[in-house]
């Protein structure tokens, strides 16, 4: 019947085997049965039903009644239930204290887990969530056309005097009461030969970041998520990236001309400022000998 084997899927699913839980739905609500008879009413095969029946006794699933011939009866139900609730929950405590033991005294070094969307309408939808739940402090730093569409959170968390935090990769018309936006400007009109990659970087109440990042443009990958080492890589990022924006507003010209556009000679390998060619040292005269 249907509504047999959808039962005997549910015991195997608690640990019991094929046999076994054929054998014990064959018993249940039914009189006192010997092996030969049980086995014809399951199809379990008779050179199996014993050995099958007798895993059962060892379950305290099964009952056996009398010798000659033996006869066996199914422990009720829901008693059978409860006694392997119990087992079970003896089990989940026994295996909680063993892989607690076993991690207090492992190697030191837990794994830390994030969050990751690959797309950007997903990536946006989180961000935008995490701002709307802002009640302090929000640093963040994207492209012009990523902020735009967290624009309306943004303006709304400014509104109930959030600070914000915010660095543009391009022109935006974004403006905070309480907070400051700035311009990347050391890498306006440079192009890069990754030019048409994007970010994200978000910090919100110190309790929520993400990192988003699209190499081509639209191929999105990224990670999330309140763990601590995050939180302080990406806050990070954005506090010193905004440092380095206010020195070179305030001093371009001065640095346009020691590192050249975009900054690019801060990291060149052939870098060679400051070093200058020795001086030529004059030739020594030698004197004539007298012929």
């Amino acid at each position: 019947m249907a509504e047999h084997a959808k039962v005997v899927d549910q015991l195997i699913r608690l640990g019991f085997s094929q046999y076994e839980a054929r054998t014990y739905v064959g018993l249940v609500g039914k009189p006192a049965m010997t092996g030969y008879a049980l086995s014809n009413a399951t199809q379990v095969p008779q050179p199996k039903v014993y050995e099958t029946l007798r895993r059962l006794e060892e379950k305290q699933a099964v009952v056996r009644i009398g010798h000659d011939p033996a006869r066996y009866v199914a422990i009720a139900p829901d008693v059978l239930l409860d006694q392997l609730e119990a087992r079970f929950q003896g089990w989940l405590t026994d295996a909680k204290d063993g892989l607690r033991q076993v991690a207090e005294t492992g190697p030191a070094g837990d794994i830390h887990v994030f969050e990751g969307a690959r797309q950007w309408d997903s990536i946006a939808a989180s961000a935008t969530a995490a701002i709307e739940n802002a009640t302090r402090h929000i640093y963040v730093s994207a492209h012009a056309e990523q902020l735009a569409d967290l624009r309306t959170a943004l303006c709304e968390a400014d509104g109930r005097e959030v600070q914000i935090d915010a660095l543009c990769f391009g022109k935006t018309p974004l403006n905070f009461e309480h907070g400051r936006i700035l311009t990347h400007s050391s890498t306006d009109g440079v192009i890069y030969r990754h030019h048409q990659a994007r970010h994200l970087a978000l910090v919100v109440d110190n309790a929520a970041a993400f990192w988003a990042l699209a190499p081509a443009g639209d191929d999105w990958d990224s990670i999330s998520g309140g763990d601590p080492m995050l939180l302080s890589v990406v806050k990070g990022y954005i506090r010193h990236d905004i440092y380095v924006q206010r020195i070179y507003r305030d001093f371009r010209s001065e640095l346009d001309a020691s590192y050249g556009p975009g900054l690019e000679a801060l990291i060149s390998r052939n870098d060679e400022r400051g070093k200058q060619a020795p001086e030529a040292k004059p030739a020594r005269r030698q004197r004539r000998r007298p012929a």
